[in-house]
């Protein structure tokens, strides 16, 4: 027996008039809901601009806890691996 789809939540949203047209003029043209249309713009904004948001967060975090390098030292040892595969 397949697996029932995970449960929508309802929420309540305010959009700017042009935002909500928009919606409405792609989900008469695909012949879908508004709904669709909204999920379907929230997950790709989650997996593009929304996972750069949350990366940063984390580094800055990770940063935060000492978990970092130093940028100097860090150019210092690609200069040393560079020179010393070109003395090879």
């Amino acid at each position: 027996m397949p697996k029932p789809a995970d449960p929508a939540e309802p929420i309540s949203l305010r959009l700017p008039a042009e935002v909500l047209a928009g919606i409405e003029a792609v989900a008469a043209a695909s012949e879908r809901t508004r709904s669709w249309v909204m999920v379907r713009a929230l997950k790709r904004y989650l997996a593009s601009e929304g996972a750069d948001v949350l990366a940063i967060a984390d580094g800055e975090r990770e940063t935060s806890a000492g978990q970092s390098h130093d940028f100097d030292e860090v150019i210092q040892e690609s200069e040393r691996i560079v020179r010393s595969v070109k003395a090879a």
